[in-house]
């Protein structure tokens, strides 16, 4: 996924209000929008790199949201926003072996409980493929990723809906797309959430599916890397190649 207009530099001054920030580019302070719902824990550091892309409505209130932040040398991607098109470019372009093989690729699909699909894939003769994406920018630990960074009822909501699909015959995913380059292995941030994990754990054994990919982040483009293994329940999977 390429940035239709480059994106401005700046330096982060703060985040508040869960999502407003300020960056300060070229000496001037603006406001931007930040569209994380998460902690974003590790990635708030006063004075760090920050990248804006320019609203493309001229009657928009804020003129710039924060796509990307340099935190511990590495670029990372932050923009929930765009997770699901990276994803949708990836699988239309091969990249997702598990998911190959579906002609029809939907978007925010109804299904569950007053809930939409990040994904619905398709081909006929075959089980729908429900795939919910969840975006990773946490690292805290060596060289895993970590999901979530804050409680998040929503996640949790969300795999129960996808244990609902399994057990109706449909296959069931969860995708976790790790916005920065510098991690080798997905786990649960189960200290945060502990109530996420279990509902995970129960996902797993009704049968739904887990994956979680990387990827390369540039101020340029965000697009998909490749698979990490997946470090969870205290036993090591490895990642398909």
């Amino acid at each position: 996924m390429r940035f239709p207009e480059p994106l401005i530099h700046g330096r982060l001054v703060r985040r508040y209000k869960r999502f407003l920030c300020d960056v300060e580019v070229d000496g001037e302070v603006v406001t931007a929008h930040c569209p994380n719902p998460g902690s974003m824990m590790g990635l708030l550091e006063p004075g760090s790199e920050a990248w804006l892309s320019p609203a493309r409505d001229p009657a928009r209130k804020l003129r710039y949201t924060w796509e990307m932040v340099r935190a511990a040398g590495e670029l990372v991607g932050i923009n929930t926003a765009r997770t699901n098109a990276i994803v949708a470019e990836a699988l239309s372009l091969g990249q997702i072996p598990e998911l190959a093989g579906y002609p029809s690729l939907r978007r925010e699909v109804r299904y569950g409980t007053a809930s939409r699909i990040d994904l619905l894939l398709e081909e006929p003769g075959k089980p729908k493929c429900y795939v919910e994406v969840k975006n990773v920018t946490l690292k805290r630990h060596g060289g895993s990723a970590e999901f979530p960074d804050a409680v998040t009822a929503r996640g949790a909501k969300h795999l129960r809906e996808l244990i609902e699909m399994a057990g109706a015959g449909a296959r069931a995913v969860m995708l976790y797309l790790v916005q920065r380059q510098d991690c080798e292995s997905f786990r649960l941030a189960a200290d945060i959430d502990p109530a996420y994990a279990a509902g995970f754990t129960r996902a797993r054994a009704a049968g739904v599916e887990a994956l979680c990919y990387a990827c390369k982040v540039s101020p340029q483009s965000i697009e998909l890397d490749r698979p990490l293994a997946l470090a969870l329940a205290g036993a090591r999977e490895e990642a398909r190649p």
